[in-house]
């Protein structure tokens, strides 16, 4: 689909920095254009599709870089392929970073590789000879400020006009700014004196770097892209360090693969915490309410159960793993599956109390609970339908009558809250049945269990 019908409209800025390493900075090189498209039910094709047209459109535009993105929403997050060189020489690294570019350019599915290495921008350089600037009493502060002022302007007070509030700047009119031979005709004002630049400094062309960037006080040079739609963007990095496997560097320069990568790693190292520790406060819970430790040993086991069901779901329905949507679905999953193992147990318990031997007390509460235990996960995965398919509602459309438009599936919610909601509803499903067959299974060999473990502590206790 062409993507004009599904463009509401767009805005065009220019001197705004693309990122935020700009430092807050309005560089005239740089322009940023935003559409805006329709509502998703309204739209011809996806978002993603547009990006890919446009992606296709622009290729062959030459005269700019030009990068193709989609907006971010949420906390901030690192590119999907992002790799930081660190070294000494940032000649050096912007070599690295232009032979890094060319090696993963070939990887399919990777698209808009860029890096932050800005080569040989032209510059005008005023250089003081500091001995007759200090012949005047002046400073480089004093020579720096007053060029700056100059050409850039400078901030010198605030007009408010009501709740408005304007910056006033001060700098050269436009003919007076626009030329070598007005630098040097500048003029400093010290001590009453109007002292021209051209007394005690020298113009001249060059080149030079537009910024120098350091992380963790070390120069680095950033090498990031971003990944097609239908491509997986874990899958494109490790296809991404195989290529680089054999890149050999220069001494005292490394390579850090970070972004997306490093926030997933963080990410996962708390989940991991995260899913122990609850699991640790069940287990404390249930073995204060069941004076027991092999009872919630039982009932702990039905949440590994509830893994089959999370990789089955996502196997068949195509998804991939998102380590945080993913993991939050399997943390909340230690607190829903254990009920159904919790309301079995504690049935089959009761009635071993009331005298029913063991085989007899598993048969009935399997066909006493089993009614509870299925109305109680049915109920959880229904509520989770409408949040991991997009299901809904417009309550507007069914007032107009117009019932085409009043039920919507797919919406772009899903597509965050979808990877959660299928580990869920699989999970949680195939949880429960096993639960109704492996959990008392397991509560039935308790006991053999117990004795053998007795017998062994016996005899160990009489050998030694």
């Amino acid at each position: 689909p062409e993507i004009g019908p599904d463009l509401k409209q767009y805005a065009a800025a220019v001197g705004v920095p693309i990122d935020a390493a700009g430092g807050g900075t309005m560089p005239g090189h740089q322009g940023q254009i935003t559409l805006e498209f329709v509502d998703m039910e309204e739209r011809a094709g996806s978002s993603r599709d547009a990006l890919e047209q446009l992606r296709g459109r622009l290729a062959d535009f030459t005269g700019a870089r030009l990068t193709v993105d989609s907006m971010e929403e949420g906390p901030p997050t690192g590119k999907p392929v992002n790799i930081e060189i660190s070294g000494d020489d940032f000649a050096v690294l912007g070599e690295l970073a232009a032979q890094i570019g060319e090696l993963i350019r070939p990887v399919p599915g990777l698209v808009d590789i860029t890096d932050n290495y800005d080569r040989d921008l032209p510059e005008l350089r005023v250089k003081a000879d500091v001995e007759k600037a200090g012949r005047y009493g002046l400073r480089t502060f004093d020579i720096a400020g007053t060029i700056r002022t100059a050409l850039h302007g400078t901030e010198v007070a605030k007009y408010r006009v009501g709740e408005d509030e304007y910056d006033i700047i001060v700098r050269y009119r436009a003919p007076f700014r626009g030329k070598v031979e007005d630098v040097e005709s500048a003029t400093i004002f010290y001590e009453g004196n109007t002292i021209p630049v051209s007394a005690f400094a020298e113009t001249e062309f060059g080149t030079g770097l537009a910024a120098v960037h350091r992380i963790d006080a070390q120069r680095v040079v950033t090498v990031s892209a971003e990944n097609a739609a239908g491509y997986n963007a874990n899958a494109l990095l490790a296809e991404i360090q195989r290529v680089l496997a054999d890149l050999e560097l220069p001494p005292g320069y490394d390579l850090a693969y970070t972004g997306e990568n490093e926030d997933q790693e963080e990410a996962a190292a708390f989940l991991s915490d995260a899913f122990g520790v609850a699991i640790m406060l069940i287990f404390v819970v249930l073995v204060s309410q069941f004076s027991s430790v092999t009872v919630p040993v039982v009932i702990i086991f039905s949440v590994f159960l509830s893994l089959i069901g999370v990789l089955t779901g996502l196997m068949v329905t195509g998804t991939p793993f998102g380590i945080i949507m993913t993991g939050v679905g399997v943390i909340s999953l230690a607190g829903i599956v254990v009920n159904n193992a919790i309301v079995l147990l504690t049935y089959i318990i009761q009635l071993r109390e009331r005298g029913l031997e063991k085989t007899e007390a598993i048969v009935r509460a399997g066909m006493t609970r089993f009614r509870p235990v299925i109305l109680t996960a049915v109920t959880t995965i229904l509520g989770l339908v409408p949040l991991t398919t997009g299901f809904s509602i417009d309550f507007g459309a069914l007032v107009r009558l117009d019932l085409g438009g009043a039920v919507l599936i797919g919406g772009e919610s899903s597509q965050w809250w979808g990877p959660m909601g299928v580990a869920v509803i699989w999970g949680l499903a195939v949880a429960t049945f096993l639960t109704l067959i492996v959990v008392p299974v397991m509560y039935s060999t308790l006991d053999p269990i117990k004795r053998f473990v007795g017998w062994l502590l016996v005899g160990w206790w009489r050998r030694a």
